[in-house]
């Protein structure tokens, strides 16, 4: 009888996409989402490619400031 619920709950598991996400969600999901946000934290909350650019010095008594260099690029499609 034991035997039976085991193997109903096991293909309702194997075979019901809803389900089966729920589990691993309860297996997996929490501690994955732990270690992201962990992860995330050491970029500085940036995502990957982001591009900063830091404004220019609002030191009036530096005149000698012209710009910044040019900065070669390629573009990719």
């Amino acid at each position: 009888m034991l035997f039976k619920y085991l193997f109903i709950i096991t293909l309702i598991i194997l075979f019901v996409p809803p389900v089966r996400r729920f589990v691993f969600y309860l297996l997996v999901g929490r501690q994955l989402v732990k270690e992201q946000k962990r992860n995330g934290n050491v970029h500085g909350g940036r995502r990957e490619g982001e591009i900063r650019v830091d404004p220019r010095p609002s030191n009036d008594s530096d005149t000698r400031y012209k710009g910044g260099e040019y900065v070669d690029y390629e573009e990719i499609k």
